[in-house]
Parts: C-alpha cells; structure tokens; sequence
C-alpha cells in the first residue's frame, strides 16, 4: 500500500514477518569514545529507573558528557590522563587512525556465528561524531566523522551474509550543538537543542542514511525535534522499504517545556513514573526495553537491548567477571522469545574494530546453542504462559510453533526429573538437539519428564513436544 503522512496511515503498517521472526539482532556502540574507553563498572538501572543522577553513568559511550560534571569518575580520570580542561574532540582523529585496518568480513562473520539475524549499527551517538562520511557534516565540529564509510562497508558485509541491517541515530541528543551537562532525567528529556536549524541537520541525515544505504530498521533513541512532522518521514521510509520496521524512540515533548519551568515540571512527573516500562509514543512498529525484561507476554512486540557487560561501548576497565557469560546470554534469549520479544545484545569494540575475546565468548557460545536449538527459536511465538517453576530448583521457558510446543530447561532441577502441568503438554517428548526420546510419567496432574542423567550443570536442553497442526 501508499502510506500517507498521516499518523492513522503510517499506524496501519504491519510488523513484518522478517523481524517478528529474527529473534536475535547485534548493537554495536562504537565511536571516539571508545578510545578513552572509561566508566565506572555499575549497574546501569541504578541511573535508568530515573531516580539517581547521571554522575556515575556505566555507559562508556556517555563519556563526553561525563566529563563536563565536575566530580565525577570520568572527569578525574580524563583530567589525569590528558590533562585539565582537554577537548573530548581530540579523540576523533585517533579514531580515525585506528579503525584504517578494521575488517568489516570479520565482524560480519563473527554475527554469523553468533546466530544474529539483524545488525543495528550507532551511526551519531550523543556525542554527534558521524559514522559516515555524510554530505551533511556537523557544522560546529569541522572533520568531526569518519574519514571512509564505515556505515557502507559493515552494511555490505551484513547484507551479503544474509542479515539484515539497522541504522541507530541520536535524534534528540547531540552534544556538539549544547554546553549544558545532562545530571538527571529532565535535563535528558528536556535540555536539548531544538532550534530549526537542528532539526534540519537530523532531518537531512535520516533521509541520508535511508537514501545512502537502504535500512530495514531505523532506530532513533531518547527522543525527536518538537514542532516537527514525524508522520512524513515514517511514510517516506515505508513507502520506499514496506519491510522497514522503527522503534518506539521517537518522543516529542512539547517546546514549552524545553526552559528551566519545563525541567523543573519534568521532574516532578518524573518521580511518579515507572521508567522502565514503555512510554505512549505516537507511532511505532516495536517497544524497546534497556537493561531489563518483562514479567509477562506483551502483546506488541518488543525487544530487550543491552551490553554484554554494563556498557554498551567498550570500557577498558569492564572484563569477563563483570559480563554475561554465554549461558546468561542464551537464557536471556530465551526469557525474551518466550514474551514476544527480540534480544538486541550489544559488542562494543575496541577502535580499530577488534571486539575483545570475552564478548567473542559469548556470542559464540549463544551461536553454538542456536546451532543446536534454534528451531525453538526463530519463528517461534509464545506459548499460554511464558515459563513455569519445576519444583524448587527448576525452571522451564515455553515457546511454539505449529506441531510443536518446545519447553526449554532454563535451570536444571539437580535429580534431572521435570514436573510440569499436564495441560497442553500431552505428546511425544524428544530431547530436540539429539531426537532422544524421553521417559514421561503421570503424576497426577501432573507429567513427570526424566532427562539424561548426562547433561552437565550448564546444560540449557530443549525438549519439544509433538502436537497435532
């Protein structure tokens, strides 16, 4: 169909089969803060559930901002190691320095292995440093993005391994064209540069970035420009690209608030909202939540987005003991798939592209389960309920297909003997990495299923349950 730049026409696009389907994407936050590559280790939803101040942020790639808080870890640490009253903008050229040998094969492979199928690259973080070589450049940073395409070169190696590619910008957010130090949410949401002028320069990078390398996912974070007209461009990228899927980042908060009254007003709503739910935004095709899951199925579809540690960009002093390991990740996957979302898992790599052997760990461990297991994955749905507790020490997580229910052991009961309720669960019941047929009991209302006294503490099996069609 033609969309129209209406809100009721661009509401009516169905979320496409390739995305509902997909189940697992790669983030990559890569940029000129991955030079300083600082943050203190913590727990991002200290900051994220709007309650605590952005003072001790985790995420390394809010260096910038970091640093123009006097006080904090970031800003003793850079003033020690480049000195007092340093340019965050020197980091750029070094950037550019280091990525002139990456490999873009071979981080397109290692997504391969990881069982990804979609990539969403950060294109403009918060900082406003470019990852493309834009006809548009920032007009108060001269040479301020990359000197050859990278958005360009890692989308064709994407594309040609069969992955689909997103593009992340920062809509709202660009510290390039504000002094003013983010410390709390209202100065987030409502200390921005709104100016025409602004949003001119986002406007032209996002029909750029469609135009220049045709995304199947536009994903804007922290919000847009008021006063503008996002209608539009949500058809203009639908009609070009019908299996083209946006997030839910697209807020626009009334100019009005954008002073010091408005912060102020912020704050006080602020304390009575539960951030870590999704906001009502006025169109999208999926919810996104950070550092966090669902307690329930939702019926929109959603996706969880975080780092293999706690930041998204790479932090020189974040190693292995302080990240998921590969078993977190692909119980997290599994967590997620089963409430109808996606799992959007985060590399941040070092600037000349190399991604740290810890995240390589990881993601290849979930490759290697998905390789095994992935039928109980990608193009499943959720089941009547997400999971069930078997006995006291186990754990079970339910997805679907037609002909199969898959009931995947996310914690293994130590006598290795599941009690589920019967309900639903009538059928054959093969281990499905192996086709081993398993043992089932009745138990009164309840199905007792004995698995392989084999499988090591680690073990997260799969067992799928034939059904009729």
């Amino acid at each position: 169909m033609h969309y129209q730049p209406t809100l009721k026409s661009v509401r009516s696009h169905p979320l496409p089969g390739w995305y509902d389907d997909a189940k697992l994407g790669i983030f990559i936050h890569w940029g000129p803060y991955s030079v300083p590559a600082f943050a203190p280790p913590g727990d991002p939803m200290q900051i994220l559930d709007g309650k605590t101040g952005f003072g001790n942020f985790p995420y390394a790639e809010w260096y910038l901002n970091s640093i123009r808080i006097p006080g904090t870890p970031a800003w003793c640490h850079h003033n020690q190691v480049y000195g007092e009253g340093a340019a965050y903008e020197q980091f750029a050229p070094i950037f550019n320095q280091q990525i002139a040998g990456w490999n873009p094969q071979e981080m397109a492979d290692l997504f391969v292995r990881a069982g990804a199928r979609y990539v969403v690259l950060v294109t403009k973080h918060h900082d406003g440093f470019l990852m493309w070589p834009s006809k548009h450049p920032n007009p108060r940073r001269s040479g301020y993005q990359v000197t050859h395409d990278v958005t360009g070169e890692l989308t064709a190696a994407v594309n040609a391994r069969g992955m689909q590619m997103g593009l992340y910008y920062s809509s709202l957010l660009d510290w390039t064209f504000t002094s003013r130090p983010i410390r709390d949410f209202a100065d987030l949401l409502a200390g921005s540069n709104i100016s025409p002028a602004y949003h001119a320069y986002v406007l032209a990078h996002w029909h750029e970035l469609i135009e220049s390398y045709h995304p199947m996912l536009l994903w804007s974070d922290i919000g847009y420009p008021p006063r503008q007209k996002l209608p539009r461009l949500f058809a203009d990228y639908y009609n070009q690209y019908p299996q083209g899927v946006v997030n839910d980042r697209w807020w626009q908060i009334p100019s009005i608030l954008y002073n010091s009254l408005g912060r102020w007003l912020i704050r006080r709503v602020i304390r009575m909202m539960d951030l870590t739910k999704p906001l009502p935004i006025p169109h999208c095709d999926f919810d996104t939540a950070e550092y966090t899951s669902s307690p329930v199925i939702r019926r929109r579809k959603w996706e969880a987005d975080r780092g293999v540690g706690s930041s998204f960009a790479y932090n020189q002093f974040e190693d292995e003991t302080a990240c998921l390991k590969a078993a977190d990740a692909i119980r997290l996957l599994v967590d997620v798939v089963s409430k109808n979302g996606n799992l959007l898992l985060n590399v941040g790599p070092r600037p000349d592209g190399s991604i740290p052997s810890y995240q390589v760990a990881v993601l290849e461990g979930l490759g290697d389960w998905l390789r095994a297991n992935g039928e109980a994955i990608y193009g499943a749905h959720p089941w009547v309920r997400p999971q069930d507790a078997c006995g006291a020490d186990g754990e079970v997580h339910y997805t679907v297909r037609p002909g199969a229910l898959y009931v995947v052991v996310t914690r293994l009961p130590a006598d290795r003997r599941l009690l589920l309720g019967a309900d639903g669960l009538e059928g054959e019941c093969r281990l499905l990495e192996t086709g081993e047929i398993l043992a089932v009991e009745c138990a009164g209302d309840m199905i007792q299923v004995s698995l392989p006294a084999s499988l090591g503490e680690d073990a997260i099996p799969v067992l799928k349950i034939a059904k009729p069609v």
